[in-house]
């Protein structure tokens, strides 16, 4: 599994990175930051120069993130929320496939980013190296949706807490004990 997630993350975050540098630099048959600009005010994002800014450095730098495997679910975090944004405003009026400039690329690139998010960046990491342990707590998620509340140490789950528990993130050293526990914040 690792060696499968550390080949996502390394077709995933680079070409994630060179997206945003398009947009930012106007390399790799880009338009740059002016053009980009344009663009986004005729969407309606104003003032479009912010938002393609926002939206290059957030694609830069979830692709850095996620092909380094560092910050856990930040990077592909910030993945899915530009790739949303993408394919609503732009790409869904044109259906689904990519022939027809339709979801199919921001929909695999925030999938691949969920997934991410979700297993964590495997041992062939920077976080894995440096002992940081940054995942999202699947029993939050799952309380959410389904009126399950488990603490982020997986150890016990209570039923009874209902579906109005926050999602925690917990961050572990390399002993695997808790650094920090945000726990309903």
């Amino acid at each position: 599994m690792n060696t499968g997630l550390l080949l996502i993350r390394l077709v995933v975050g680079p070409l994630m990175a060179a997206h945003g540098t398009q947009k930012l630099f106007g390399w790799l048959g880009g338009h740059g930051l002016a053009g980009t600009a344009g663009f986004f005010d005729a969407l309606g994002f104003r003032p479009g120069r912010f938002f393609a800014t926002a939206a290059a450095l957030s694609e830069v730098s979830s692709g850095v993130l996620v092909a380094l495997g560092l910050l856990g679910p930040v990077g592909p975090a910030l993945m899915v929320s530009v790739m949303v944004v993408a394919a609503i405003s732009v790409h869904w009026p044109n259906g689904l496939f990519a022939m027809t400039n339709g979801i199919e690329i921001p929909l695999l690139y925030a999938t691949a980013a969920a997934a991410l998010a979700l297993t964590g960046p495997g041992a062939y990491s920077l976080d894995a190296v440096l002992g940081l342990g940054i995942r999202v707590d699947a029993g939050a998620d799952v309380g959410l949706a389904g009126g399950r509340h488990c603490r982020s140490d997986r150890q016990s789950c209570d039923p009874a807490a209902g579906a109005g528990s926050r999602r925690r993130v917990t961050v572990t050293g390399a002993e695997d004990r808790p650094l920090t526990d945000h726990r309903n914040a």
